[in-house]
């Protein structure tokens, strides 16, 4: 076997983990801060009401980006995530232009298209998903 191919076929599982989470990670913190106001961002000081648009957002982020941090129901919860983050695309940037640079869309449409990447191939080793169907590790093994 060629030394890059196996290089792919090693590393590959755990990098998907590594993007499932760090990813996670970064959506969380959004609806954290919308609903938390931790950290302190200008924009929320007021606090999200719930029973909102942006409230439901803030719950989706906050459940959805926990959920896909743990790797638990990961599939379902990336496509809705990914679905999430185009009606955030279209409703909030692209009336003010269709281009991401210009309508400051660009990590609406890289969540969008990470998350369908995510409901496409999984969550990885290093998630609860994983465990559960006994093909998940803790521990990376070559």
């Amino acid at each position: 076997m060629d030394r890059h191919q196996d290089l792919g076929t090693t590393w590959a599982p755990p990098v998907l983990s590594v993007l499932r989470i760090v990813t996670a990670f970064l959506f969380l913190m959004h609806g954290i801060a919308k609903l938390f106001q931790v950290p302190h961002l200008p924009m929320f000081e007021a606090g999200v009401p719930l029973l909102s648009l942006m409230g439901v957002q803030a719950i989706l982020e906050t459940g959805g980006g926990f959920l896909l941090l743990i790797g638990l129901f990961s599939r379902p919860v990336a496509f809705i995530l990914s679905g999430d983050m185009a009606v955030a695309y279209f409703m909030a940037h692209f009336p003010q232009s269709w281009l991401p640079i210009v309508n400051e869309g660009e990590l609406a449409v890289m969540f969008c298209f990470v998350f369908l990447y995510l409901w496409a191939a999984g969550p990885g080793p290093w998630s609860v998903d994983g465990l559960m169907r006994g093909d998940g590790r803790l521990a990376h093994r070559t």
